[in-house]
């Protein structure tokens, strides 16, 4: 589907979901966050499974179970953070952006 300036009917016009982007990177931010809460959980799992392997067994399940944590985290906060900003930028943002003219537009339910 193209979508054409309202200003100067050109063709040449790009989104710059500005929300989508802001939104991601908070969301990952505060999912690491939240997530490296959940990594000490995840170290003493981590531990608790690696105790079988004797002391170097609990090191590397504890660092393990962390870093697990902290990616998950940080995966799921980025994800619900760019659906949010999607919704920004549909709904309240002027999201298009004409290269011809230069106007910055949303796109109208038809």
């Amino acid at each position: 589907m193209s979508i054409c300036c309202p200003s100067c009917g050109s063709l040449r016009v790009v989104a710059r979901h500005y929300g989508r982007k802001i939104g991601g990177a908070v969301g990952a931010v505060g999912g690491t966050a939240s997530g490296a809460a959940g990594a000490m959980a995840g170290a003493k799992s981590g531990a608790l499974i690696g105790a079988f392997a004797g002391p170097v067994g609990v090191t590397l399940g504890s660092l393990a179970g962390a870093i697990l944590g902290g990616l998950a985290g940080g995966t799921a906060g980025g994800l619900a953070g760019a659906k949010m900003g999607e919704e920004i930028d549909s709904q309240v943002l002027d999201n298009y952006e004409c290269h011809h003219c230069g106007i910055a537009f949303s796109q109208t339910e038809r």
